[in-house]
C-alpha cells in the first residue's frame, strides 16, 4: 500500500484495518473487498461487538 499523502510504501497486515505512515504520520487504510460483514444480517453477532465497532468506525473514517 502507498501512503496517499507522501507516497511512502506501508505494510498493512491482514488483521489490520489501517496503519500510520512512518514517514508523514498519515493514516493509510487497507482497501476493503466486499465480504459477508457488509451484507450479512448476522455479521455483528458472528464477529463480536468490539470488532464490529472497529470496522464500522474505520468505514466512517475512510469516507
Amino acid at each position: 500500500h502507498k501512503c496517499p499523502n507522501c507516497g511512502n510504501e506501508v505494510e498493512i497486515f491482514s488483521d489490520e484495518l489501517r496503519v500510520k505512515c512512518r514517514k508523514c504520520g498519515e493514516m493509510v487504510y487497507r482497501e476493503q473487498t466486499p465480504s459477508c460483514i457488509s451484507w450479512c444480517a448476522s455479521a455483528r453477532e458472528c464477529i463480536g461487538e468490539e470488532r464490529w465497532k472497529e470496522l464500522q468506525e474505520a468505514t466512517k473514517q475512510k469516507k
